[in-house]
């Protein structure tokens, strides 16, 4: 284990919140196309709820980005994602828990791209991980089932992981966190161009 992951230091766990009353939505008229209207956040939600790749974008502790493509979960009004404690998204997390996540398309001309802006909170209570848990084999099948201890995934569980390479005592471990949206932006292409946003109540 290096100095980092010696020293570095896990985001407070919280528990997850109340359901977050519908974001205020506003159409940017400037990139979209004559006669576009908003996207609706129900349509956003199934656009986050279906789609199985995402890319997370954290801040090194020396200002610099550090993007990565990963698995997530829509659940109770928040994205999820796990990630090792020795990883380099753990490690910027303990320094800057503020986040991207972004899904899309990359055809032109199609699709719905999602970028979702928030602050990752740590979860912990064992009920929350298991149904993640549960959520996240439903989504994409058996080879990502993660049993459940010590406030995290045992990433060993999870056939489709790859077995652990450092020698810890947090060897297997993931992480999971959640991430309700603060703000969120959303680009269509079809049947026109269109640029919403959605802004949640503090």
């Amino acid at each position: 284990m290096n100095a980092a992951q010696q020293n570095h230091q896990p985001p407070q766990p919280q528990q997850p919140q109340s359901p977050s009353p519908s974001p205020r939505t506003d159409l940017d008229t400037r990139y979209s196309s004559p006669g576009a209207t908003a996207t609706p956040w129900p349509e956003a939600v199934t656009r986050l709820e279906e789609s199985e790749i995402f890319w997370l974008t954290t801040v090194r502790p020396d200002g610099r980005p550090h993007v990565t493509p990963l698995l997530a979960v829509w659940q109770d009004e928040a994205l999820h994602f796990a990630t090792g404690p020795g990883e380099r998204k753990a490690l910027n997390l303990a320094a800057n828990p503020h986040v991207v996540l972004t899904t899309g398309t990359n055809r032109y001309g199609e699709g719905l791209d999602i970028v979702l802006e928030g602050t990752a909170v740590r979860v912990t209570d064992e009920p929350r991980l298991r149904a993640l848990s549960a959520a996240w084999e439903t989504k994409y099948g058996p080879d990502w089932h993660f049993d459940v201890r010590d406030g995290a995934f045992d990433s060993a569980s999870a056939s489709a992981t790859p077995p652990p390479t450092e020698e810890s005592e947090q060897a297997g471990t993931a992480w999971v966190f959640r991430v309700p949206p603060t703000t969120a932006f959303g680009f269509g292409r079809s049947p026109h161009f269109t640029q919403t946003r959605w802004r949640f109540p503090a």
